[in-house]
């Protein structure tokens, strides 16, 4: 069985570090791929530049994305991701510091599936991952042709 790909997209080392360590808490369930500015994320997402030979075995299943990113926001990131057909159905997360209304409001303007701000202490956010994951990988309906293996 092929382990479903998480993209998350944070430039904050620790912060990064923490969600890789929590993700790490949850199992071995998941291919973690990390990118650390919009430009990278966006480069994966559609397998070109530094990430042109990226398989298409690891095309995302889970998008976890931070909002306050070098040279590309996790705006943009999403509006992109929404134009294209490959991942208009992809659940994407905001997973951020900002509670700022307007951000929230953008975020679903967007088509952003879930918002959620980063809890402070690191039990509560390995528990945040995990359910995260497990409800947008496992429990999540989908539209058949957006399926990749699972």
């Amino acid at each position: 069985m092929k382990k479903e790909t998480i993209l998350l997209v944070e430039d904050d080392p620790d912060e990064a570090e923490l969600a890789l360590f929590g993700f790490g808490k949850v199992g071995g369930d998941y291919d973690i791929q990390l990118t650390r500015n919009g430009e990278e994320a966006l480069d994966f997402l559609f397998a070109r530049g530094c990430h042109a030979e990226r398989p298409d075995s690891r095309k995302p299943n889970l998008v976890i994305l931070d909002l306050d990113l070098p040279r590309v926001n996790g705006f943009e990131v999403l509006k992109q991701l929404r134009q294209s057909t490959d991942y208009r159905y992809t659940p994407v997360v905001i997973l951020t510091t900002s509670d700022e209304q307007s951000d929230i409001l953008q975020g679903y303007q967007l088509g952003v599936n879930s918002y959620l701000c980063k809890p402070v202490d690191f039990e509560s956010f390995a528990d945040l991952l995990q359910q995260v994951s497990h409800y947008w990988l496992r429990n999540n309906a989908i539209p058949d042709h957006h399926k990749q293996a699972r």
